[in-house]
């Protein structure tokens, strides 16, 4: 079982910044993917970037590219988001999440460990 704890959002002005951080509490295998998600109240948990461990393949939604980047950090096992020029209807929950197959993927049910979300609420 694998623990992720989220940390770095909070209330920002509209093209702003944020780093988000996602600490796992064991080390995963190298083929693991990790993965950023966000869900606004009352919509579906919609895919963000992800990263490849070992080869540190990324992919990101639409809505993010060119904005947003992530990256990890192998010796502390932790992920980051790092969040530019946000935008309103970038705010929602973000969650961090391990997925256990060796293909980044984008859909959420294809994670096998979510952490607990944190908070991003951009002000307009």
């Amino acid at each position: 079982q694998v623990q992720l704890v989220e940390s770095g959002g909070g209330l920002v002005q509209a093209g702003g910044s944020l780093r988000l951080s996602c600490a796992a509490s064991r080390r995963t295998f190298s083929t693991y993917v990790m993965g950023w998600f966000r869900q606004a109240p009352g919509k579906e948990r919609e895919f963000v970037a992800a990263i490849s461990w070992t080869g540190g393949r990324t992919y990101y939604a639409d809505s993010v590219k060119g904005r947003f980047t992530i990256s990890r950090d192998n010796a502390k096992n932790t992920v980051y988001l790092q969040m530019n020029s946000l935008k309103p209807e970038d705010t929602a929950v973000y969650y961090c999440a391990q997925d256990l197959s060796i293909n980044i993927v984008t859909k959420p049910g294809a994670y096998d460990y979510w952490g607990q979300g944190t908070q991003v609420t951009v002000s307009s």
